[in-house]
């Protein structure tokens, strides 16, 4: 496992998942809620600037690896996982929607590992679609975890609202990734 700047950004932010979610289960007399939710979305927000920022140092300073193009993704998705276990729990999301997220990112990720394996990788390589679904759902998530209200911005609706459209996103890469990998999958002895 090569210790470089961008890897050691990917740890970080795996690291912040104990803590992101412990915010929401602090004694009471530690935290009020508008705290805890303060403190979950400064936390979920550090963790996405991260995702985005360990992306570009790794590609500026030529540190790109493997192992980093492994571990970043999955980063991603257990954070976004532990977010939507998060709000779930706190009757903020819907299941179908938090279930349609998760499953796809499962789905979608054995797929990419399948499509790797038989040397058809771009193949599934990331859509615009996935792109746009990424982040409705990354500024959904810190709207949900914030949920007190922003001035005038009503945090609960627009981010359940954003969180909707990016589980019809969810669906619609997911439709698109298959169509992609469709043609190898239903070749009976899954080669090129």
């Amino acid at each position: 496992m090569p210790l470089n700047i961008p890897n050691l950004l990917t740890w970080a932010r795996i690291l912040l998942i104990p803590l992101f979610v412990g915010v929401f289960y602090a004694p009471p007399h530690w935290l009020t809620g508008s705290e805890q939710n303060l403190f979950a979305t400064v936390i979920f927000v550090a963790a996405a600037i991260t995702d985005w920022f360990d992306g570009w140092v790794a590609r500026k300073l030529e540190q790109t690896t493997a192992f980093g193009a492994f571990l970043d993704p999955v980063a991603d998705k257990l954070m976004v996982a532990a977010a939507l276990m998060v709000l779930l729990q706190m009757d903020r999301a819907d299941a179908i929607v938090s279930f349609i997220i998760i499953g796809r990112e499962i789905t979608i990720s054995a797929l990419r590992e399948w499509m790797a394996k038989v040397g058809a990788a771009k193949s599934v390589a990331v859509s615009f679609i996935g792109k746009i679904k990424t982040t409705a759902q990354m500024v959904a998530i810190p709207l949900l975890l914030y949920h007190d209200p922003l001035g005038s911005i009503n945090t609960r609706w627009l981010g359940t609202w954003l969180l909707n459209v990016a589980a019809v996103l969810t669906l619609w890469s997911m439709i698109y990734y298959l169509k992609r990998a469709w043609p190898l999958l239903t070749r009976p002895d899954g080669t090129l």
